[in-house]
């Protein structure tokens, strides 16, 4: 399991890893994934392990069918909220999770307004723009950008990203701050970079970032490096 981060004001973080769990290779072991391939009884019971674990119950988590979207929705109820890639609560009970193997978990809170939000940021996500979606959604709950604490979780590093040029220009055609080189000289995207700068011009100034390359940090799921693979969860919560 992943350690505990205080955003204060209340409002804890925490990013899973990949072993603790009951899942069989290539998902070992604690894959929290449904849409992975794995057994979905053996995720229910990652789900319930990670849960635990972290002092949390199952029952109060929000779920998104991730799509790689730049759609938000509001969530009023635990369980699945639906298809998007982002999520927004006013509930205080509820847990909002962000599942990756790679890419961009954003987890966002304005304690002072009592608004959770989370988003899931892949590649088409960001190029769309779902972390900007996500702090408008959460001014439409009565957030203000300028309060908003957001914590980046690990993803893949533009360093270690490469794509093809066509796709390094589509991806920052509206955020130019996408575009980078890889370490092998070839071109990459750089989500990281691209999600701080759209943040940054929504209005948001506190923002945080695990810094991890999945790629390169083998305590977490890395589609690039295993597919197939599990998935870990980035979740945020009000204590």
């Amino acid at each position: 399991m992943g350690n505990v981060i205080d955003l204060g004001h209340g409002v804890r973080a925490s990013v899973t890893e990949r072993h603790g769990g009951v899942s069989a290779p290539p998902y070992d072991s604690l894959n929290l994934g449904l849409g992975s391939g794995d057994d979905r009884g053996t995720v229910l019971a990652n789900r319930e392990t990670a849960a635990r674990d972290l002092g949390l119950d199952t029952g109060r988590i929000v779920w998104m069918n991730q799509v790689h979207s730049a759609d938000v929705l509001v969530a009023t109820e635990p369980g699945g909220v639906g298809t998007c890639d982002g999520v927004v609560t006013t509930r205080p009970d509820l847990v909002l999770a962000s599942l990756a193997a790679d890419c961009l978990p954003v987890l966002a809170a304005d304690a002072e307004a009592g608004v959770l939000g989370a988003a899931h940021s892949g590649r088409l996500g960001t190029a769309h723009g779902v972390a900007a979606n996500l702090v408008e959604a959460m001014a439409g709950q009565g957030a203000r950008a300028d309060r908003i604490t957001v914590f980046l979780g690990p993803s893949i590093c533009g360093g270690c990203y490469e794509v093809p040029p066509r796709v390094r220009d589509e991806t920052a055609r509206d955020t130019p701050e996408a575009a980078c080189t890889t370490r092998r000289g070839t071109a990459g995207v750089d989500m990281r970079a691209a999600v701080t700068a759209q943040l940054r011009r929504a209005g948001v100034t506190d923002i945080r970032a695990d810094g991890r390359c999945t790629l390169e940090s083998p305590e977490l799921f890395s589609h690039r490096r295993n597919a197939p693979t599990g998935r870990f969860a980035s979740f945020l919560w009000r204590t």
